[in-house]
């Protein structure tokens, strides 16, 4: 038999096998296009955890960035400040409880994210700021009495921050911001400062009357040497001049005879009565005025 010109037939095997590899390849080169890219958001930064090596020292910043699939993955840290409220209660220099609340703004240290990750993980904040913040919050406020907490309050928040930073730049961390929110004392302790305040009221009260005695006392010994004076001045105007008596018994008469015409009452008077014996009054002048 003739074997030259004879055709082989095309195993239909070998075709879907072909297939399967063309799939599987296919499918490899799309898995690696996806998982080989990443992305950074603004306000973060990433680090590359490998299988292999293990953190890398590299921080990557906002963008999109390549890596390995599977063999690497990212970490990627929020560096922006952001709010943390603590409340601690803490004993004053004179033994008085003290409730105080503090506001803190905290971001991670971009350039140490890879030594955070290694000692305190993604969830630093709740490991640290509690701990230090209460710490801090204890010595500080034990150095103070309770009044001047109140009173310096300002200096107290400036004591806090210095030492907070201090001791959160040890864990790469940063402190932008530190204020006290809230400042509250025990029951007894608010008692006695409102005893002391009704207590200094009343003190000024008292202060004003006495003082207000003083001034009234003052006044009515000007008063009495003002009409001692005026006395004075009448006397020797009526002994150098006795037609002056004559010309107040006439204002008399004028003021008595206004008030009578203003009178709602009718008053029937003749005229020697009505202007209080002026003649008598001028005659008598008159004699005075002769001698």
């Amino acid at each position: 038999m003739n074997f030259k010109n004879a055709k082989i037939p095309n195993m239909p095997g070998r075709g879907a096998g072909t297939l399967a590899k063309v799939a599987v390849v296919g499918g490899a080169v799309v898995y690696a296009a996806v998982n080989s890219l990443y992305n950074v958001d603004g306000g973060h930064r990433a680090i590359v955890f490998n299988r292999i090596q293990g953190i890398k020292e590299e921080v990557y910043p906002e963008g999109t960035h390549f890596m390995i699939p599977w063999f690497e993955r990212p970490v990627i840290y929020d560096v922006r400040a952001r709010p943390h409220l603590v409340e601690s209660t803490s004993g004053s220099r004179d033994l008085q409880m003290v409730k105080i609340g503090l506001r803190v703004l905290t971001r991670p240290l971009p350039e140490r994210l890879p030594t955070i990750y290694r000692t305190l993980g993604e969830n630093y904040n709740e490991r640290v700021l509690p701990s230090i913040i209460h710490e801090t919050l204890k010595a500080v406020v034990a150095q103070y009495n309770a009044s001047q907490l109140i009173t310096q309050r300002e200096t107290v928040s400036r004591e806090i921050r210095k030492i907070l930073t201090e001791r959160a730049r040890n864990f790469n961390l940063a402190l932008d911001d530190v204020s006290i929110t809230s400042l509250s004392f025990g029951k007894e302790f608010t008692h006695a400062i409102e005893a002391k305040q009704v207590a200094a009221q009343e003190a000024e009260r008292a202060k004003f009357i006495v003082e207000k005695a003083e001034q009234d006392k003052k006044s009515a010994v000007i008063r009495a040497q003002g009409e001692a004076k005026s006395a004075e001045l009448i006397g020797a105007a009526i002994a150098n001049n006795p037609a002056f008596l004559a010309l107040r018994q006439i204002e008399a008469a004028r003021e008595i005879a206004h008030t009578i015409a203003q009178s709602a009452n009718k008053v029937f008077l003749d005229s020697n009565e009505l202007l209080l014996n002026l003649q008598d009054i001028s005659a008598q002048a008159k004699k005075n005025a002769k001698k």
